[in-house]
């Protein structure tokens, strides 16, 4: 019972004083234009804004999606594992320069920095090959992130993805408020779950499916999302994907462990040791 009530009064005072951060940052939130200030509003407001590569314009373009198709073509064709689940097949880039300097570009740090209220850190950046699946585990499953209060995450379709070769899909905000049942009950499943994640079936009894929303779109798709906030997975697929993650939280998010995969060995690239991966690069 004291730990529970030492808890309580520890997760008291860490909301309090994040709030109190947020206030205080406020009037130093960097300008922005009125395009990127309709991204960050629609974050706020639905969880998600889709837009292009080419809408973006940053000059770092090129060289990121050259480098990014060229670690893809050294990616090896992931065996099944004991479940005969085909794993993705994910290589941390944080540490090559043509990956951060997209990631640190100052008009993207002014986006994220308006959305999440306070200085940012950029965690890093994953290159994912997501492969056929016909049964929901892992990150097919409906889930919400947990590395911080408010995140931002971008993904960015390295490949034309339709519906078979399963795009991002979310529920938009308005359906899932805080002052919602469906808020509740949705965090009652996920908490049956472990937080593992729920599948289609499980969410259908609280959300109609209609009211899902697919993000299919061609290579160069960039998308814009809290995945804390926002129930969200990658849909079943019939073909494979391939993408860039990009993470971003507040400096420092509320839980920096689950932030090292991001930067460490986790993920390394085959020709990378434990010793020269190991030193986080993007902040």
């Amino acid at each position: 019972m004291l730990d529970t009530i030492t808890n309580k009064i520890f997760e008291l005072k860490s909301e309090l004083g994040y709030r109190t951060a947020l206030l205080n940052h406020a009037k130093n939130l960097p300008a922005l234009e009125s395009g990127d200030r309709y991204i960050v509003n629609t974050l706020q407001k639905e969880g998600v804004y889709v837009t292009t590569l080419d809408e973006l314009g940053f000059t770092s373009t090129p060289q990121l999606l050259n480098a990014a198709y060229s670690q893809l073509s050294s990616m090896a064709t992931p065996s099944h594992n004991s479940a005969g689940k085909l794993l993705p097949q994910i290589y941390t880039v944080t540490d090559l320069p043509e990956f951060s300097t997209w990631g640190q570009e100052q008009r993207l740090q002014n986006i994220v920095e308006n959305y999440i209220g306070l200085p940012v850190a950029f965690q890093g950046v994953h290159l994912r090959k997501d492969l056929p699946n016909e049964n929901q585990f892992g990150t097919l499953l409906w889930h919400k992130d947990s590395e911080d209060r408010r995140m931002v995450k971008i993904i960015i379709y390295l490949t034309d993805v339709e519906e078979k070769d399963g795009p991002f899909e979310y529920v938009p905000l308005s359906l899932t408020s805080l002052y919602s049942l469906n808020y509740y009950r949705i965090y009652h499943k996920l908490w049956k779950a472990g937080y593992i994640g729920i599948n289609d079936d499980e969410l259908k009894e609280i959300i109609p499916k209609s009211a899902w929303k697919s993000c299919p779109g061609p290579a160069g798709t960039v998308i814009f999302t809290d995945p804390k906030t926002a129930l969200h997975h990658g849909t079943l697929r019939t073909e494979e994907r391939s993408a860039l993650f990009y993470v971003y939280t507040a400096n420092p998010p509320k839980r920096p462990e689950l932030c090292t995969q991001y930067w460490d060995d986790t993920f390394a690239r085959p020709e990378l040791s434990k010793e020269s991966n190991s030193v986080k690069v993007g902040t």
